[in-house]
C-alpha cells in the first residue's frame, strides 16, 4: 500500500464520483447481507442447535459486535494514513470468508467463534467509506451522498432476509451462509479493480488555509489526539449515544422480527423472508432517503436540524412500532411497521454528515470510527442480547407471544435516543468544523 494522496493530487471526472458511491453501496450491501441473513435463519438453527432466545442474541450481537467494534479504531488508524481502497478489499475479502465459514459449523461455539471473524472483516468497511465519500462530494451534497451509501442497510437487510429464507428452507441454513459469502468474495477483486483513492480534503480546506493547528499537527490520526479532540465536544458524545440507544432498537427488530412474524403469526420461513424483506426494503430505502434530503435541505442554514430531524422521527416511530406489534392481523401489522422503519433510519444520512465535520479532514475516519465504537458496541452488542434475554423472561408468562413484548419494550430505546439528540441540537453549530 502507499500513502493517501494529498490535496494537490490530480482530481477525477466528476461523474467518477457516482461511479465510487455505487461501488461503496454495493460492499455496504454485501456488509448488511453478511450481518443480517442471522435474523432469517435463527429459528432453523435454534431448533439444531437448542440454543435459547439470549444464546441466539449473543450470536447475533456480542459475537459480532467485540472485535468489529474493537478493531474500528486501529483500522481506522491504517485508514487516516494508507489507501483505503486497499483496506476495504481486504476487509470484503475476509468478512465474506468468514460468512461462508459460518455454513459449516457445527456447533454453537464454532458458528460463534465464525460470526466474530464476519465481525473483524466487516471492521474495516464503514468508516473509510465514510472518509472516502467526504473526499468525493462537498459538504452541501454530502448527507445525500452519506444516505444513497447507507441504502445498502435497507436492502442489504432485505435481500438477506428474504434469500436466506428461500435457500434455508429450499436447501438447508449452511447453504444460506455459504452462497451469500462466496458472492462477496467474487466482488471483492472487482472492488479493488475499479475504486482509486481520491486526494484528502479536496472539499474541506477552510481550516487548512486558515492555519488551525489541528489540521497541521504531525500524528495526527493518533487515537488519543483525536479522542482528545472530539472528546471536548459535547455533541459528539451525544450524538454517538443517541444513536446507540436507536440502534438498540433498530438492530434488535431487524434480528428479531422475523422470528416474532414465525412464532406469532406462524409464517414460514419463505413467508417471513419476503414481508419481512419487503418492508426493510420499501420503508428503509424511503426513510434513508428523507433523512439524507431533510439534512443537506435544513441543516444548510441550521446545523441543530442535522439532530432534530432524527429525534422527530424515533418519536413518532415509537408509537406506530406499538401499534403495529400488537397487532392481530399480520396485514395491518406490515402497514403499520412500514411507517417506523422508514423513520428509524432517517438519522443516517445527517447524523454520519454531522460526525464528518466535528474535526479536520485528516482525524474524520478515526472519528467516524469512535462514533462507530458506541454505536455497534451498545447497539449490536446489546440491542440483540436485551430482546433475547427479555423474551426468555417473559417466555413463562406469554409463551410464544414474548417476543412481541419483547420488541415493544425496546421501542423505549427511541425515546432516550431523541432526548439526547434534542440536547445536541444546541451544541453542533458550536463543535462544527467548516
Amino acid at each position: 500500500m502507499t500513502e493517501a494522496t494529498t490535496n494537490t493530487a490530480k482530481p477525477e471526472a466528476h461523474s467518477y464520483r457516482y461511479w465510487v458511491l455505487a461501488l461503496l453501496f454495493v460492499a455496504y450491501t454485501f456488509n448488511f447481507i453478511d450481518r443480517q441473513i442471522m435474523g432469517i435463519l435463527n429459528v432453523p438453527i435454534q431448533t439444531e442447535l437448542g440454543a435459547s432466545d439470549e444464546q441466539m442474541g449473543l450470536l447475533g450481537g456480542l459475537s459480532f459486535a467485540m472485535l468489529y467494534c474493537g478493531l474500528g479504531i486501529p483500522i481506522a488508524y491504517l485508514a487516516d494514513r494508507w489507501d483505503r481502497s486497499w483496506i476495504m478489499t481486504g476487509a470484503l475479502a475476509l468478512w465474506s470468508g468468514f460468512t461462508a465459514l459460518c455454513g459449516v459449523a457445527q456447533s454453537y461455539a464454532q458458528l460463534f467463534l465464525s460470526r466474530m471473524g464476519v465481525g473483524v472483516g466487516e471492521a474495516g468497511g464503514v468508516a473509510p467509506s465514510y472518509s472516502l465519500i467526504s473526499d468525493y462530494f462537498p459538504p452541501k451534497e454530502r448527507a445525500r451522498a452519506l444516505a444513497v451509501y447507507s441504502f445498502g442497510i435497507p436492502i442489504g437487510s432485505a435481500v438477506g432476509i428474504a434469500f436466506g429464507g428461500v435457500i434455508a428452507q429450499m436447501f438447508d441454513w449452511r447453504i444460506a451462509f455459504i452462497a451469500v459469502g462466496l458472492a462477496g468474495l467474487l466482488y471483492a477483486p472487482l472492488f479493488r479493480l475499479f475504486m482509486r483513492e481520491p486526494a484528502r480534503g479536496r472539499y474541506d480546506t477552510k481550516s487548512e488555509a486558515a492555519g488551525a493547528p489541528e489540521a497541521k499537527a504531525s500524528g495526527l490520526t493518533d487515537f488519543f489526539r483525536t479522542l482528545g479532540y472530539i472528546g471536548k465536544k459535547p455533541s459528539f458524545w451525544l450524538l454517538s449515544c443517541g444513536a446507540a440507544f436507536s440502534s438498540m432498537m433498530g438492530y434488535g427488530s431487524f434480528y428479531w422480527i422475523p422470528t416474532f412474524l414465525q412464532r406469532s403469526y406462524g409464517f414460514s420461513l419463505i413467508d417471513a423472508g419476503f414481508y419481512y424483506g419487503a418492508i426493510l426494503l420499501i420503508g428503509g430505502v424511503i426513510g434513508v432517503w428523507l433523512g439524507g434530503f431533510l439534512g443537506d435541505k435544513l441543516g444548510a442554514n441550521r446545523r441543530a436540524m442535522f439532530a432534530l430531524v432524527p429525534a422527530c422521527a424515533w418519536l413518532l416511530a415509537m408509537p406506530c412500532y406499538a401499534i403495529g406489534l400488537l397487532s392481530p392481523s399480520p396485514e395491518i401489522a406490515f402497514v403499520l411497521f412500514l411507517v417506523p422503519t422508514a423513520l428509524g433510519l432517517v438519522w443516517l444520512g445527517p447524523v454520519i454528515a454531522a460526525v464528518q465535520q466535528l474535526a479536520p479532514v485528516r482525524m474524520r475516519t478515526m472519528t467516524s470510527a469512535s462514533f462507530l465504537l458506541i454505536n455497534n458496541l451498545v447497539g449490536i452488542g446489546v440491542g440483540t442480547w436485551a430482546l433475547g434475554r427479555l423474551s426468555d423472561v417473559l417466555s413463562a408468562q406469554f409463551g410464544d407471544e414474548s417476543l412481541r413484548y419483547s420488541i415493544l419494550a425496546g421501542t423505549g430505546f427511541y425515546v432516550i435516543a431523541a432526548l439526547l439528540y434534542l440536547i445536541a441540537a444546541r451544541f453542533l453549530k458550536r463543535d462544527w468544523v467548516d
